[in-house]
């Protein structure tokens, strides 16, 4: 089945890094062509990024590949005239332009929401940002390890007795990147029932609260802060046993579960006067402390096989290397692998989002930067005249 549920909506990407790149490859998986506008020559910032200073295929940066499949690169000189003069060319046939730039850097290059909708009112423009268009941190940076400190995720993750501890992950920004979706998707509807195109206005910090709503449900209206365990429990509103205990040969992790049916599997009834639950609470640590020496005793899967069998939540704590053999990631094949023409076979993680008939599809690679200039332009209905006059002055680059 080759169609897709978006393979009828054009975007004009200006985005960069991650929370903008994520938004619209999500969309690609889903069958949009998503037309990547970057700077000649070195292409986005990802590109210049990797982790542990390693380049796959020695060349090629993990970051920039992992966001950025499915879609055409188009690399242009935003800040010449001619270039402005091709955006407004094509801007009537594109559905949706997505950028995340700092605030006002657009307008000024003339590619701002006024701009652009003037030419085609059917527009939507979805810009992301750090924290909005205006107000007091509107000229800080908006990056992910900011953010996660000033939202109080930082502060409520870790030991009590350790520093605030951010995630492993760029979660504000990939939870930006999911708003982004959300708010391009819901404004493609209206715009399917009215005719009409609209601004979307996504930003990190707004988000991460967004996603915080619980705590903030009960820090905000009960008037006391969380405090976070010197054991380190995952949550630092939740009592004992929930959290993470080492075995004699890795991590485990426990979820809501009934104490007394845990301290029967462990053999440790001397631990049922602790059993209730202010006292779970209060002294959380304490029994944290308690359990952990018992489940030190264990090997990993026994314990696991043990505890799973009795009914309690409880999962292992696996590394990324360790996800990869996972019977259930394998089961659902969430580690697929796809052609790079730089690289060889690249391992990714799979489209996460399953639809019965318009399925989401890897159709290809992340691109070389200006690697697909001419030809986009040209489906755009660009003149070929044209584009070999902007290639030869510069203001548009083809990669050989």
């Amino acid at each position: 089945m080759n169609q897709q549920a978006l393979d009828d909506i054009t975007i004009l990407d200006f985005s960069h890094l991650l929370q903008g790149p994520f938004a619209t490859m999500l969309l690609a998986d889903m069958g949009a062509h998503v037309i990547k506008l970057e700077r000649p020559k070195t292409g986005e910032m990802f590109r210049q990024m990797t982790f542990n200073n390693r380049w796959l295929g020695g060349t090629e940066s993990p970051n920039f590949v992992a966001w950025n499949r499915n879609k055409q690169s188009v690399a242009l000189d935003l800040k010449a005239r001619e270039a402005r003069e091709l955006v407004y060319e094509i801007i009537p046939k594109i559905d949706v332009v997505v950028q995340n730039f700092r605030p006002g850097v657009l307008e000024r290059l003339g590619y701002g929401y006024a701009a652009l909708s003037a030419l085609n009112p059917r527009l939507i423009y979805c810009s992301g940002s750090g924290y909005g268009e205006s107000g007091p941190y509107v000229d800080r940076p908006g990056q992910d390890l900011l953010i996660q400190g000033l939202t109080g995720l930082a502060a409520a993750t870790g030991h009590g007795d350790g520093p605030p501890v951010p995630t492993g992950a760029g979660f504000a920004d990939q939870v930006g990147a999911m708003n982004m979706v959300y708010g391009i998707l819901t404004a493609l509807h209206w715009r399917a029932r009215s005719g009409q195109g609209q601004e979307v206005r996504v930003n990190l910090m707004a988000g991460l609260l967004a996603h915080q709503a619980q705590e903030l449900m009960s820090v905000l209206n009960l008037g006391q802060d969380f405090e976070r365990p010197r054991s380190g429990i995952a949550h630092p509103g939740m009592d004992a046993p929930f959290g993470v205990y080492e075995t004699r040969d890795g991590y485990v992790t426990v979820a809501m579960s009934p104490f007394a049916t845990l301290i029967r599997i462990l053999g440790a009834p001397e631990l049922a006067r602790f059993d209730d639950a202010q006292t779970l609470f209060a002294q959380r640590d304490e029994i944290h402390g308690l359990l952990s020496q018992y489940t030190r005793q264990w090997l990993r899967a026994e314990l696991l096989e043990a505890l799973l069998a009795a009914g309690i939540w409880c999962g292992e704590i696996k590394t990324h290397l360790e996800v990869e053999r996972d019977p259930q990631v394998q089961h659902m094949q969430m580690i697929t692998s796809y052609a790079h023409p730089a690289i060889g076979r690249v391992k990714a993680v799979a489209p996460a989002v399953h639809l019965s008939k318009t399925p989401a599809r890897i159709r290809t690679p992340a691109p070389g930067v200006g690697q697909h200039s001419a030809q986009a332009l040209a489906d755009l209905g660009v003149a070929r005249d044209t584009i070999a006059a902007l290639i030869a002055k510069g203001v548009l680059e083809q990669a050989t």
